[in-house]
């Protein structure tokens, strides 16, 4: 928060949720936090790599533009060559997406296991004089197990609206404004907001106004279509954005704070992994008996939601490196 004046750092905590952020250390990246995570988790389950015939990897921050990170991991971790893997470029949608992705292709694969892994260290692409980005977020990495059983059914709902894709956005280094010394040049676009074009731009009203507009009409929807009955949902996990969406977004579903856990305030604002990083940070109190709905939302812009159940399944606990 070194950013913001004393005498508003109150109000930014009660407005974003956050107090504490997690940054990896120099020459670490979102495939090493991905692939320790990974590592855990097998662990914990004792899945041999050999086991293992699907690997996806959700990052905007891979090792490089070519390859593909998920490649590297699937070699890191020993897995066979017959897994499939491949990555995925999204941001804080990504992880509802990753679980679609993984879920259908999986429903093909009767017996078969795969990983869902999801992260980013958006530190690395955050101006640190840019006080309308650099203070909100967090480096992490995740990984889920899915393994097919046979009748199991989750219901999903995901949209995308290209038309705001300037509201979240690295404009330089890739091939429509390709790499160059002016790339690096830092500008100051308002007061407190400098960076180059290889730093994120994001528009704040934008992307509020956008959750508002569409994060809650998508959850009904899914509601509606999968017969589930909104008192039946025992915790809606959301993407960890700041607490003023979140709040705005529990209120006009009218239900009770204890029912959408949060991260925010000892872990930030995780990108990508944000809706893991809530379910392993919170799980003592997060209520698995009935149905649970995740939804994630951003750049894109993109936004979904997923009713599932996990009941019977492992979380484990959070794990810092």
């Amino acid at each position: 928060l070194g950013l913001i004046p004393h005498n508003q750092r109150e109000a930014f905590i009660n407005t974003t949720g956050i107090r504490y952020r997690r940054i990896a250390p120099a020459g670490m990246t979102a495939v090493d936090l991905c692939e320790r995570s990974a590592r855990h988790l097998m662990d914990q389950l004792m899945w041999a790599p050999s086991e293992i015939d699907l690997l996806i990897l959700v990052t905007q921050t891979p090792d490089y533009t070519i390859p593909n990170s998920a490649s590297i991991i699937q070699h890191r971790l020993g897995l066979p060559h017959s897994c499939i893997a491949f990555d995925i470029n999204l941001g804080c949608s990504g992880y509802v997406y990753g679980l679609s992705v993984l879920a259908s292709l999986l429903q093909n694969m009767p017996g078969k296991k795969g990983l869902l892994l999801v992260g980013d260290c958006s530190s690395a692409i955050v101006s640190p004089a840019d006080k309308a980005t650099y203070p909100l977020f967090s480096d992490a990495g995740s990984a889920t197990a899915l393994e097919y059983a046979e009748g199991r059914q989750w219901h999903f709902h995901l949209q995308t609206d290209g038309a705001g894709y300037e509201d979240i956005m690295v404009r330089g280094g890739a091939m429509r404004h390709p790499f160059s010394a002016a790339s690096l040049t830092p500008h100051e676009y308002a007061q407190g907001e400098v960076r180059s074009d290889l730093q994120m731009r994001l528009d704040g009203v934008n992307i509020f106004n956008f959750a508002l507009r569409e994060v809650t009409p998508n959850i009904t929807a899914l509601l509606s279509y999968a017969q589930v009955p909104q008192e039946r949902v025992s915790s809606f996990v959301l993407h960890q954005a700041n607490k003023l969406i979140i709040d705005c977004v529990r209120k006009k579903l009218k239900e009770p704070e204890e029912k959408f856990p949060t991260s925010l305030y000892d872990l930030g604002n995780t990108s990508s992994a944000s809706i893991p990083v809530t379910l392993v940070s919170q799980r003592s109190s997060i209520a698995t008996a009935g149905s649970m709905l995740l939804s994630g939302f951003g750049v894109g812009l993109s936004w979904g939601s997923v009713i599932l159940s996990l009941r019977d399944t492992l979380i484990t606990e959070l794990i810092e490196v």
